[in-house]
């Protein structure tokens, strides 16, 4: 009896409350403004550009030297 009660009473507020109408629409007035982009893009070449390498073999020293392994990576059965 008290869940009924309370079920009823949750959507006679609920539908209270939404039928209210306390939010009133305002009417703005806009303003046009005229944008005008101005922008030079002065774009420099520069010429001392440095090179990576990209090493595309596995043996290669740079991926031996990252991919190094300590004693404590190892698995340790308890």
């Amino acid at each position: 009896m008290k869940t009924i009660l309370t079920i009823i009473a949750v959507t006679f507020f609920g539908t209270m409350a939404m039928a209210q109408d306390i939010s009133k629409e305002v009417k703005v007035e806009t303003i046009n403004a005229e944008v005008v982009l101005d922008i030079d893009l002065k774009q420099t070449i520069r010429k001392d550009r440095k090179v990576a390498r990209l090493y595309k073999f596995k043996n290669s020293r740079v991926k031996q030297a990252l991919s190094f392994s300590t004693k404590k990576n190892k698995s340790i059965l308890a």
